[in-house]
């Protein structure tokens, strides 16, 4: 890519597409006004809004993923011991973000209380076995730097204290067993996507909304044709870039498909809708000051584990419960009720029915989900909350999530992957991501990802600038206490989460 400083963003040839404006996209535009502010980059989002589908804060829990709380990041063999490593790594990638969001308020960019806030994460279990889990689990994240500040408690009294709405009416001889770490956040990613948006327009990048991106076709000179529609006057238009990323969350699998790129052969998408819980009671709110998670029934999927989350979204405060489980085959909210059928090709034809085939424990949790009372609901509730009142919340719906199904690499069967999944053309030219949660979190690590796989030859230039942006860039912090240190106290003060 060749283009000179000054140069107009929104033309026709453009450097760079991206296509969705959520906070993947919103990352990667702020990423390469750090390491090529001279290409030209346009934005293209289907909605009327920027951050309107899973980037939305009440599309998502707005849970800092650093694996602080999330009990399914940190699985039990066996034998009763913990696997930290997942959690190690998640953590790792969320001080990622914090150096980077850290780097950009430095540079200007708004206020950090307007996207990001201070709130304790505590894990919460009940029973012989819970409390068994939870002081293995607490010993094996002990041991790393990146978790050194968590506490660990089996007193009620404590607990009273923690999480006073959690523990008010609860069986007194209830075994019960918590961690907490005061290191916790709330991020409004919607909020955040827009502020870096909108930065990222101060240095010409050029961002449209009510603009859907319907194909993606690769053209002699090696230039993407991206065909783009006016969803207001279905006016068309198309423009050439040298790079396409793909960062339209649920929407992504089939414009990779449209692509052609074998490398999106086998993939396939299973979409899941999150429903919430809401409160704003003023009065219980100041009983919760905390996210609250817990662990997911005897064979429910990741996805169903239940939290309760304390949020700050526009400057009010609310709490939330779930997630409930539905289904709708669209891709997105906003989107169609052919998504999902017209996702199946013959190359994931086959990845689909195995999933189908092996995933039966999450079609019951789905149907049992589906067909769940308002009143069934509220008692999932007070099981967390046990003296709550059904007419202090009401139900909200969250985004969708579409879930990873690919082809097992060993077996060569078909599975549903939790997470999220980095597809990468073969010349670099083209990438997309799919997949759900922790990825808002770990933005920053995946589109850094994404600028090693994609342009090989410039991470060694590239390397000096991401790392004043982000000094751990190309370090383990779990190996570098000192760094850790330094990082921890230089994000904490400049994204004002130590008051």
């Amino acid at each position: 890519m060749t283009s000179s400083p000054g140069v107009v963003a929104d033309s026709a040839n453009p450097d760079v597409v991206l296509v969705g404006g959520g906070i993947m996209s919103a990352t990667l535009a702020a990423l390469f006004g750090i390491v090529a502010p001279d290409w030209s980059v346009t934005v293209f989002e289907a909605g009327p809004a920027l951050a309107g589908e899973s980037s939305d804060a009440w599309n998502n829990a707005g849970t800092g993923h650093s694996a602080l709380c999330e009990l399914n990041y940190t699985p039990a063999g066996p034998d009763g011991r913990v696997d930290a490593s997942k959690a190690v790594g998640i953590n790792e990638q969320f001080q990622v973000s914090r150096q980077f969001w850290s780097h950009l308020v430095r540079r200007g960019m708004g206020t950090p209380r307007d996207f990001i806030s201070p709130v304790p994460h505590v894990s919460f279990v009940t029973g012989d076995e819970g409390r068994r889990y939870m002081r293995a689990r607490y010993d094996a994240l002990k041991a790393q730097p990146l978790f050194a500040e968590l506490e660990h408690t089996e007193d009620p009294a404590v607990l009273a204290q923690w999480i006073p709405l959690v523990m008010a009416g609860r069986d007194p001889e209830q075994p019960v067993a918590a961690t907490r770490s005061v290191a916790g956040t709330d991020v409004n990613f919607g909020a955040l996507t827009r502020m870096l948006l909108a930065d990222a327009e101060t240095r010409g990048v050029a961002t449209h909304t009510h603009q859907r991106v319907e194909e993606i076709e690769r053209e002699s000179d090696g230039r993407w044709k991206v065909t783009v529609e006016d969803t207001r006057s279905g006016e068309p238009r198309t423009v050439r870039a040298r790079f396409v990323f793909v960062g339209a969350g649920g929407g992504a699998l089939p414009l990779l498909q449209s692509t052609g790129i074998p490398e999106i052969a086998g993939f396939g998408g299973f979409p899941v809708s999150g429903m919430f819980l809401r409160t704003t009671s003023q009065e219980l709110v100041a009983k919760h000051q905390a996210k609250v998670y817990g662990q997911a029934a005897v064979g429910a999927p990741p996805m169903s584990v239940p939290h309760l989350d304390l949020r700050l979204i526009d400057g009010e405060y609310s709490l939330l419960f779930g997630p409930y489980a539905g289904f709708s085959p669209k891709f997105l909210k906003a989107g169609s009720i052919f998504d999902l059928p017209l996702s199946v090709r013959p190359n994931n034809l086959g990845s689909m029915l195995g999933v189908a085939r092996t995933e039966l424990a999450l079609t019951k949790y789905l149907i049992k989900e589906l067909l769940q009372s308002r009143a069934a609901r509220h008692r999932t509730l007070q099981g967390f909350v046990p003296e709550a009142e059904e007419h202090d919340w009401d139900m909200i719906t969250a985004g969708q999530r579409v879930q990873v199904i690919k082809r097992d690499p060993s077996t060569g069967k078909g599975m549903l992957q939790f997470g999220t999944e980095l597809i990468v053309g073969a010349d670099g030219t083209i990438a997309g991501l799919l997949g759900a949660s922790p990825g808002a979190s770990t933005a920053v690590a995946a589109m850094l990802t994404l600028l090693e796989r994609c342009f090989p030859d410039r991470t060694d230039a590239w390397r000096p600038l991401i790392q004043e942006a982000i000094p751990s860039y190309g370090h383990t912090l779990s190996d570098e206490p000192e760094l850790l240190a330094q990082v921890r106290k230089d994000t904490m003060e400049t994204l004002e989460l130590d008051g």
